[in-house]
């Protein structure tokens, strides 16, 4: 699997992609991860990459052409099941089912936006257009960390024991969280771990984890579960209709 990110800023991705699981996928040729400055895409002496916006408005815009010409010099590159991500606020909302179908691919090429956003031009060049949440960042090289950790996780092998991805929240698209976890010490300032996850009986453990899984979506995310978070109840609801193991 082959990540290449067009970023104004690739010495920002550097870190974060060099350590862990994914430095140890890199190493070992898992997966490739390409940095590329959209500067070495202009034509002009300046390497200028951003303009003012038409029809005004506060900031400045990346260019498209920096952006088209960085696909097409990309993209042969990389293999034939290749898609081009647009990383934006405005995008559909990145989901697990994302990772696990890109990590089929042979490659993402993710372009990250900054400023005021990339002219909207751009779309007629990418294939998705995708936000990693409701909210605005400064530039696109978070989410593009983000991308290239949740898709690389899917890709078999980079995660040493894969039934510990099988347990992650929304792996298997069930629309709930993951149940919580515990190691020892046993108690810690008086908090003590469940009994149930000490005492070896296997199924009761899965069915409490099961049961406590459903609690915390219920408390934390009420949107999976078609509750409003305002409504009164919502988490009680959840623990009234699931086994206490």
């Amino acid at each position: 699997m082959r990540f290449d990110i067009l970023t104004i800023f690739p010495e920002a991705l550097h870190g974060l992609l060099s350590v862990g699981v994914l430095g140890q996928a890199v190493d070992a040729g898992q997966i490739e991860i390409h940095t590329h400055d959209l500067r070495d895409f202009t034509d002009d002496p300046h390497h200028v990459v951003d303009d003012r916006p038409y029809g005004g408005g506060a900031g400045m815009l990346l260019k498209v052409e920096p952006f088209v010409r960085g696909i097409e010099t990309i993209r042969p590159e990389s293999g034939p099941k290749t898609k081009t991500i647009l990383l934006s606020s405005q995008g559909r909302l990145f989901r697990q089912a994302d990772a696990q179908r890109w990590a089929q691919l042979d490659g993402l090429i993710l372009l990250c936006g900054r400023y005021e956003g990339i002219d909207e031009r751009i779309v007629q060049f990418v294939d998705e257009e995708i936000s990693i949440g409701d909210y605005v960042l400064t530039g696109g090289e978070a989410a593009a960390g983000v991308i290239v950790e949740a898709v690389s996780r899917m890709t078999p092998g980079v995660v040493g024991r894969f039934d510990s991805i099988e347990s992650d929240s929304f792996y298997d698209g069930s629309e709930r969280l993951g149940a919580p976890q515990y190691t020892r010490p046993s108690v810690f300032r008086g908090l003590e771990v469940p009994t149930i996850l000490q005492s070896g009986d296997h199924a009761k453990i899965e069915a409490y984890r099961e049961a406590e899984a459903w609690k915390k979506t219920a408390r934390n995310r009420p949107d999976l579960l078609g509750l409003h978070p305002e409504q009164s109840g919502a988490q009680s609801d959840i623990e009234e209709t699931t086994p206490d193991g």
